[in-house]
């Protein structure tokens, strides 16, 4: 964080102004921390090596958490009020849901809803 510099705003606000790659950083930084954060707080489970592989490897990781619950497609789909077929499509990149769904699911896994998305979505 050597880059930064700072402006004082006509209402005397001081701001801080860097380079977009250490924005990144330290957004990165603090998703890191609020995971471990969540971790800590029980709010997410700890996974064992070979568990953090099948995640990785997860067609998503709506599937992986859904499997990791131990629920079928259609008992997830029921409890959040949709098909399995459209749960499968959910999970499987075809459809996408809106973000009253995507609560739903992360409530009937007792997850943070970030747990399921893919950082690129």
């Amino acid at each position: 964080m050597n880059n930064v510099a700072y402006v004082t705003t006509p209402g005397g606000e001081e701001l801080a102004i860097l380079p977009r790659s250490e924005l990144d950083a330290l957004r990165e930084l603090l998703e890191h921390a609020q995971s471990l954060g969540g971790f800590r707080a029980g709010q997410l489970p700890g996974l064992t090596p070979d568990e953090a592989r099948a995640l990785v490897a997860a067609t998503s990781p709506l599937a992986f958490w859904r499997r990791y619950r131990k629920q079928t497609q259609a008992v997830l789909a029921a409890s959040v009020g949709v098909t399995q077929n459209y749960l499968s499509e959910i999970e499987n990149g075809k459809r996408g849901g809106d973000v009253a769904l995507w609560l739903r699911l992360a409530r009937a896994l007792e997850l943070p809803v970030e747990s399921l998305v893919d950082e690129g979505d």
